[in-house]
């Protein structure tokens, strides 16, 4: 377990001090493939398109509620009721400018200078930004050996804490928690009634092997402390589009909407058109595309284990790899190492203290730079000191 401590100055100065985000990738030579950006390659399923296409015509360009579109939180609402135990109403729905501006509302809205927030990692390293943003103590919780959350830490750390955040499936390692250790969450939840869960759950639609997802949504008898933040950018790759939202109870959603449209405004018209379109693709089809991130998985993973020093735990969501290499060379310089190899993949210390040694790569790209991009990184391992 490592603490972060606030030091005693503006948002800003503490961010810079915390971050462990790259502010760029730097630029990458002619040729070079990209193994560190998490975005679909397919593009925006047309239909989607189109249908933004008919609002701009007709000239849905002016201001929208500053709460969202009622029919799309409705509708979104109307979903998460059908697919989880938790019954959950339009007023409980706060759209967003994509998934990362929910993610700040929320800490904002919900977390005060000085608190502690628990994120096990590694995961995703805008958590701690934003809780330097706050002003936020930060208690690194390291997975277990298996990528199982270290609950007994948790349970230790819970009763001092404001929060709780988790990345399920999980983007550097693509870990889909199972359901022992959500329920496990849930107990520790209902021994703090103060404490919360923030969940962020971009990738939930992104699981392979038919494995079964367990939702912070379906933890029905702790509700009350839970958010739930996703996105539609990585289902419907809808990267460029910024729209997101949170689920939480009515109280605290008031809250964050309330952050959010005081520092974001109201949300572009005719893309929230355009999400309702997207919601009504048929699961099928969403299926499929699974299908392909998960062949696309098994390609990196027949690469990967063929490579002496390299150790992986197989991905069982996302698309992301995390594989730990044997070498005298930081995380750091193993990147540098890649580019000038010809591949980019993003450095392992990024998210979070026990992934120094490890890197991230995305497997969202299309096969053949994939296919191009392992074949690089396995060259440039191999003359790793």
């Amino acid at each position: 377990m490592t603490v972060t401590s606030s030091p005693q100055f503006g948002a800003p100065e503490r961010i810079a001090a915390s971050s462990r985000r790259p502010a760029t990738l730097g630029a990458a030579a002619p040729g070079t493939i990209s193994l560190a950006m998490g975005e679909p390659d397919a593009g925006t399923p047309t239909a989607i398109v189109d249908s933004a296409v008919r609002s701009l015509v007709k000239g849905r360009t002016r201001y929208s509620p500053m709460t969202g579109a009622p029919e799309l939180r409705e509708v979104l609402a109307q979903k998460i009721s059908a697919g989880h135990p938790r019954s959950t109403t339009a007023s409980e729905v706060v759209l967003t400018h994509g998934g990362s501006a929910g993610l700040a509302a929320a800490m904002l809205a919900l977390v005060q200078p000085g608190e502690r927030v628990l994120i096990p990692e590694p995961t995703y390293s805008l958590y701690a930004d934003h809780a330097a943003m706050v002003g936020a103590e930060v208690v690194w919780i390291p997975a277990l050996p298996g990528g199982s959350l270290d609950l007994e830490t948790l349970r230790q750390e819970a009763a001092t804490a404001r929060m709780i955040i988790l990345c399920n499936p999980g983007n550097p390692t693509g870990r889909v928690y199972p359901a022992a250790d959500l329920a496990g969450v849930g107990e520790i939840l209902a021994d703090h009634p103060d404490l919360l869960l923030l969940s962020d759950e971009a990738y939930g639609s992104i699981v392979f092997d038919q494995l079964p997802f367990v939702s912070a949504l379906d933890l029905a008898e702790v509700s009350a402390q839970v958010v739930y933040c996703s996105t539609l950018s990585k289902t419907y790759a809808m990267t460029g589009w910024r729209l997101g939202f949170v689920v939480a109870p009515v109280s605290i959603a008031n809250k964050i909407n309330l952050i959010h449209r005081t520092i974001n405004g109201p949300l572009n018209t005719f893309v929230q058109d355009a999400a309702l379109t997207a919601l009504e693709i048929p699961d099928e089809d969403l299926q499929t595309v699974t299908a392909s991130y998960q062949e696309r998985r098994d390609m990196v993973i027949k690469a990967l284990n063929g490579i002496p020093g390299v150790e992986i735990l197989s991905p069982q969501g996302a698309f992301y790899a995390f594989p730990r290499i044997t070498t005298t060379l930081g995380s750091d310089e193993m990147v540098a190492r890649f580019a000038e190899a010809g591949v980019l993949v993003r450095s392992g210390s990024e998210f979070g203290p026990s992934g120094e040694g490890h890197v991230r790569l995305s497997f969202a790209t299309d096969a053949a730079s994939l296919d191009e991009g392992l074949r690089r990184f396995a060259a440039a391992v191999r003359d790793f000191p």
